[in-house]
This record gives structure tokens, C-alpha cells and sequence, in this order.
């Protein structure tokens, strides 16, 4: 059974048949669902599905392009959401400075909230980073070095260089359905070289469609279109791909159970 360790299912293009998308993703070998969260007004919906439905759980977090408009999410804030038994991961979080749709010193400061939420309570950082490379390892290092905290690079299309920087910081790397497009030689190659242990797959849902499916709505059931991918490219059959990402996803996410 595969995972979806990142997929949007309250967002449109889901929300409209919900119950069909789960479905159609069960129908495809996909036994657990992490439905994100990106401003705090999705929090109480987020954790609704994950409490409606048994192979779905929750995150919460602020995305970076969100940052301004949530001064007030706040440490506290964060743990008292996270001890809910359906939350299993902080964020999404980060820095985007490709839209730079907030101002970048608030987003580097929400991202190191997040970060002192993830090493509080033991549940993994969930990061997005775009065109910020040197920024976001800059602060993953240097809040590593006020004690250890999990993670995940969600969605990767960074360079090889700030992988093996994530890597080495323990934090594993997950691969949405853009390492399927024509033009991403650059992180196909990278795909090949991410250790076994470290790597995870995701939709990213509703966005981000891998091939075949260009041009709708991306849905969890194509994170197999993506993990048979993958297998190909590093050589693997399909089914070993599977079981090593689902077993990495259940470790770090630790609090899923069964």
C-alpha cells in the first residue's frame, strides 16, 4: 500500500467529490492520506476529515505565501492544535521567495515558530521551500543546533547540493509528481540518488498532476502514476518502492497508527 504523505483534499478541486477522490485513491492501492494544512482557517477542516476518515490524518501550519496574515499564530498556538490524536506533522512552513506573496523577514520568522513547534512536541516539519535554498538550509542549521527535530522536504525540486544538506540533517525527501515532467532531468537525476531510507512520495493535491494526467486536477490515486515512475528510474519494482516509502513515512510520521 502506498502513501500520499502530502495532498490538499479540502482544496477545490477535491472538495467537490471528496468522497470519490478517497475512494478512487483506495482504489488504487493508497492505504494513508496526510491532508495539509496552509492558513488557520483550514485547521478545523483539515482535522475533520482526518477524524471522518481512518487512512487520513492532519496537519497544521501556515504556508510562507500566508505569513503576513497570521501574526498572531504564535508557539502557543501550534501545540495547543498539535496535541490533537489526528495531528501527526507542523506546517506546511517554510520560505517562498520565488512569489514573495509575504514579506520574507515574517516568513523567516513563522518558519522558525513552526520549527520550535516541530522540536517541542516531536512531530515532524513539513517545509516548503522555492527558490530559497541558502535561506532555508541557513535556518535549518542553525535551528538544528538548538536541539534535533524531524522533517521532510515536501514537494522537492531543489539542487542535488541542498538535498545532501537535508539529508545530512536527518531529514528525509519527499517527491511530488513534477519528477514525472519532460523538463526535470535535473531532479530526475536527483531522484535517482536519494537514499531508500530517506524517501517518501506525495500528490500535492489538487495541483501538481503527474504524467498521464497533465492538465486536471491532481487527486491522491496518482501518487501510484508517480511511485511507478520513480521505481523505474531508480531501478526498483514498483511494489519494493512501495513498501520502503510507506515504511519510511510511518516512521517518521510516528504518531499514524495503523
Amino acid at each position: 500500500m502506498l502513501v500520499d504523505s502530502h495532498c490538499h483534499l479540502i482544496y477545490p478541486g477535491l472538495i467537490e467529490d471528496q468522497a470519490g477522490a478517497l475512494a478512487r485513491a483506495r482504489a488504487a492501492g493508497v492505504g494513508r492520506m496526510l491532508n495539509i494544512s496552509t492558513r488557520e482557517s483550514e485547521w478545523d477542516a483539515v482535522v475533520a476529515v482526518a477524524e471522518r476518515e481512518a487512512d487520513v490524518w492532519a496537519s497544521i501550519g501556515i504556508h510562507p505565501h500566508e505569513a503576513d496574515q497570521h501574526p498572531d499564530v504564535d508557539l502557543d498556538k501550534l501545540l495547543a492544535r498539535a496535541t490533537h490524536s489526528r495531528v501527526v506533522g507542523i506546517g506546511e512552513t517554510g520560505l517562498d521567495f520565488y512569489y514573495d506573496k509575504s514579506d520574507r523577514d515574517r516568513q523567516r520568522q513563522s518558519f522558525r515558530t513552526h520549527i520550535a513547534a516541530a522540536r517541542e512536541t516531536g512531530l515532524p516539519l513539513i517545509v516548503h521551500t522555492r527558490d530559497a535554498e541558502e535561506d532555508t538550509a541557513e535556518i535549518l542549521r542553525d535551528e538544528m543546533g538548538k536541539g534535533a527535530f524531524p522533517g521532510v522536504i515536501h514537494c522537492f525540486t531543489a539542487s542535488r547540493e541542498f538535498a545532501d544538506i537535508a539529508l545530512d540533517l536527518g531529514f528525509y525527501i519527499s517527491l511530488s509528481g513534477i519528477v514525472t515532467f519532460k523538463n526535470a532531468k535535473d531532479l530526475q537525476e536527483t531522484a535517482k540518488e536519494i537514499p531508500a531510507d530517506r524517501l517518501l512520495v506525495e500528490t500535492d493535491s489538487p495541483f501538481l498532476a503527474p504524467v498521464p494526467h497533465r492538465g486536471r486536477a491532481c487527486e491522491p490515486a496518482f501518487v501510484a502514476d508517480t511511485a511507478r515512475f520513480l521505481a523505474a528510474l531508480r531501478g526498483v519494482d514498483p511494489s519494493e518502492l512501495a513498501e520502503t516509502t510507506t515504511a519510511n513515512f510511518l516512521r517518521l510520521f510516528d504518531k499514524v497508527t495503523a
